[in-house]
């Protein structure tokens, strides 16, 4: 499997994770003796180690960030905790989103104690009404949306979409496993419909202003075409 990089210097390096492939292999995923992680993907491809500055689920594809020494992460990592970088996702989500909406539900990960604030701004992009009955409605709805999280909980975003009823495709823990199997049945389209679209931020370091966009997947794409909705963020 080929890892795209999306930019490089002297300090870290960006990367297009793709879909279903872990970061690294921890104590809270489903590990798999056979099964390289992100990382060891990227050590096998460049022949050198890098190390993650955030974490991106699983099944989320997109732009993830990693250091090229340990002794960097800290500096990077401190652009999340100052919230003084600027992410971007984009999802498929089940009916007609609103506009605008800013979530701020609290959310508690596997390994934390107790719930903690967390905070999403969603934007409505496209809507689309297919012919194609899902449950007892003779049609389906879905909404392509642009998520901006300004905190970093684990599942922040899927919880939240569950938690306006909005669920996103694809997602075996918090969608809605009728209109999951439709696209499977109807598209073929299997993955979680959550894609990392962009970091924007100024590098700590040559303090040079970076906006990263990572490309969609084939999938995705397909999705488009099939849609007829634009690419947010090109090819």
């Amino acid at each position: 499997m080929k890892i795209d990089i999306l930019y490089e210097d002297d300090y870290c390096i960006c990367v297009n994770k793709p879909h279903d492939v872990l970061v690294h292999h921890g104590k809270f995923s489903r590990n798999n003796a056979d099964e390289n992680s992100l990382l060891q993907l990227l050590e096998q491809q460049f022949g050198e180690k890098y190390y993650p500055v955030h974490r991106l689920d699983r099944r989320t594809s997109g732009v993830i960030l990693l250091a090229r020494q340990t002794t960097d992460v800290a500096t990077f990592q401190k652009l999340f905790t100052d919230q003084e970088i600027q992410k971007t996702y984009y999802a498929v989500v089940r009916g007609f989103a609103p506009e605008q909406q800013y979530i701020d539900s609290p959310v508690k990960g596997k390994d934390a104690k107790a719930y903690k604030d967390a905070i999403t701004e969603l934007t409505l992009l496209k809507t689309i009404s297919l012919d194609i009955p899902v449950g007892r409605y003779d049609t389906s709805r879905y909404s392509l949306v642009k998520l901006a999280p300004k905190t970093g909980r684990m599942h922040q975003l899927r919880i939240h979409m569950k938690k306006i009823s909005h669920p996103i495709i694809g997602d075996g823990k918090y969608g809605d496993h009728r209109h999951d199997a439709m696209y499977v049945e109807q598209f073929g389209w299997k993955n979680l419909f959550l894609h990392a679209g962009s970091l924007s931020f100024t590098h700590p370091f040559s303090q040079e202003v970076l906006h990263i966009n990572a490309p969609f997947s084939e999938d995705w794409n397909a999705l488009f075409l099939k849609f007829g909705w634009r690419n947010p963020i090109g090819s």
